[in-house]
């Protein structure tokens, strides 16, 4: 085995700042109101494959495919890395959709475990949720991460896209409504920090405007310099500048 010293030896370590290798998000996260033009908007991005796991491009043209459970998905995936990654974008449409998906799988990864092998003789049909104090959000945390560590690996660029959940938060004394990205618990934290930019979509008169700009009352925010706190038209050439 080699000893840590002597890799360490073998390392030439920067002596200048490493310029960025890139300024355009890699992964993404859209969500807003429903019916506000979501999928629609991602239509317009060329060279972008919308994998719809809700029934929601059947009157948009687009480039688009369908999936109705994860066995689908698995399977455009393969095609997608069989055939060389032919799109520059994918779009998972929705998000939300996925975690319904991810808690069947999450009850399969706990049943492989010892605790977990007699849960269905024991609990016909019950969800993995249905574990005492919470424990079944430890697999479906599991099952999530492990989709979208696969989705994100057929594009140079993967757009997630979620739903809009308003809730109501305590702040000085009031309360105040957020809006917030419709994910259960550590799942949306587990999607933000694997995104380069979190953006909130709003149409405001005939336009449609995309938000960065991490408010209190707005879950949004990007790590990308031209992105950072700004509200913008939602013009994919200004997102994507690469």
């Amino acid at each position: 085995m080699v000893s840590f010293m002597k890799m360490i030896n073998n390392m030439e370590l920067p002596t200048t700042k490493v310029k960025a290798s890139r300024k355009s998000p890699k992964n993404m996260i859209i969500y807003g109101p429903p019916k506000i033009g979501k999928t629609s908007v991602l239509a317009e991005l060329d060279n972008c494959l919308i994998i719809d796991l809700e029934d929601g491009s059947d009157m948009i043209d687009a480039l688009k495919v369908k999936a109705h459970n994860l066995k689908d998905l698995q399977v455009i995936g393969t095609e997608i890395m069989k055939q060389g990654r032919p799109y520059k974008y994918i779009a998972i449409d929705t998000i939300s959709k996925l975690e319904e998906w991810c808690e069947g799988y999450a009850k399969q990864i706990y049943m492989k475990t010892p605790m977990g092998k007699n849960f269905e003789q024991k609990n016909p049909g019950a969800s993995v949720l249905s574990l005492p104090n919470g424990g079944g959000y430890l697999y479906l945390r599991m099952a999530y991460k492990e989709w979208i560590d696969k989705l994100n690996k057929l594009a140079d660029h993967v757009i997630l896209v979620g739903h809009l959940k308003d809730k109501m938060l305590e702040k000085k004394g009031k309360e105040v409504a957020v809006k917030d990205l419709d994910l259960t618990g550590k799942l949306k934290q587990i999607t933000c920090a694997n995104s380069d930019a979190v953006g909130y979509i709003y149409r405001e008169g005939e336009e449609t405007m995309i938000s960065f700009d991490s408010l209190d009352d707005i879950t949004a925010g990007s790590r990308c310099e031209h992105l950072k706190g700004k509200t913008i038209p939602l013009e994919w050439s200004k997102i994507f500048i690469d």
